[in-house]
Parts: structure tokens; sequence; C-alpha cells
């Protein structure tokens, strides 16, 4: 038993009346698609952004302690040039300091501390500060002739730069 149609046909305006409304929502539909997508990939970019971000800042947030304790270094580094290792207490202080001096430094390499030490290497200035300029016959003009004193990098990053005395060819 088929039940007859109660549905007349729809009249020529209806039609074209529908069709604009489907053209319109699919429009719109579009639309609520693009800005979805753009949405996802805004969201996208701004978690790596922050991985990024993070990643750096754990990376680097020790540059200013360690900046401050590469000085310290330093003053170790020179005490152990300067001390004369004469009698046998000065030579137990000496090798005191020198422990003293090879503990800080492996703790300095362990977070990611690195020496720039440029003797006899090419002159850098993203490395390198050139503190005055030497005649040299035997270094060629530009090289890295003394270290006046040593640069220190945080992986990649340069803590210090190198002062160093640059070659320059003779007059």
């Amino acid at each position: 038993m088929n039940e007859p149609d109660n549905e007349t046909p729809a009249a020529p305006d209806d039609v074209e009346s529908l069709k604009e409304q489907l053209a319109a929502a699919e429009q719109k539909a579009a639309e609520n698609w693009d800005k979805a997508l753009r949405a996802t990939a805004e969201l996208e970019n701004v978690r790596r952004r922050v991985e990024r971000e993070s990643a750096n800042l754990q990376k680097y947030a020790l540059e200013r302690i360690l900046g401050e304790l590469i000085t310290v270094n330093d003053s170790l580094d020179l005490a152990l040039k300067a001390v004369a290792a004469e009698s046998a207490e000065t030579r137990a202080h000496l090798e005191g300091l020198a422990l003293t001096h090879k503990q800080l430094w492996s703790t300095l390499e362990r977070y990611g501390v690195s020496l720039v030490d440029p003797q006899g290497q090419p002159f850098n200035p993203e490395l390198h500060e050139a503190v005055s300029m030497t005649e040299s016959a035997e270094v060629p003009p530009g090289q890295v002739v003394s270290v006046m004193q040593k640069g220190y990098k945080l992986h990649d990053r340069l803590l210090r730069p190198a002062r160093v005395v640059v070659a320059r060819a003779p007059a």
C-alpha cells in the first residue's frame, strides 16, 4: 500500500531560492572550514615557538652565572701561572690550586661552557676582540699572534670574546 505523495511539486521560484540558500550555506561552510584550518595551523605554530623558546631558556638559563664563574676560572688560571713551586709547601698549595681549577673547569664544561683559544688561527670578529695589532713577518696578516684573555662559549652562544693581538704586514 503506497500512500500518495502529499508534497506538491515546488515552484520554480522556490527551487531557485533553495539553490541560493544551499550555495550560501556551502560558501559559509567553506569559510568556516578555512578558518578552522588557519586556527589549527596557528596553534601548531605557537606550540612549536613555545617549545623552541622553552628549549633555549633551559639551554641558556645559566648564562649569567657561568659568565661570572669564568672570571673566577681566569683568576685561578693566573694564580697557577704566578706561583713558583720552590718549596714543598708551595708545591702542595700549587697542587691544591690546580685541583680546584680543574674541578671548576669540569663543572663549567658539564654545563656547556667551552674555551675559545684562537692562538695561531685567523682573526674572527664573531669570536675575537682585537686589542691591538702588531707587525709580523713570520705570521700572515689577519692571524692571531697572541691571546691576552681567552674567550668562552655557552653551547653555541658567545659568553665572552677572546681578546687577541692580530698580525699585520710589515710596513
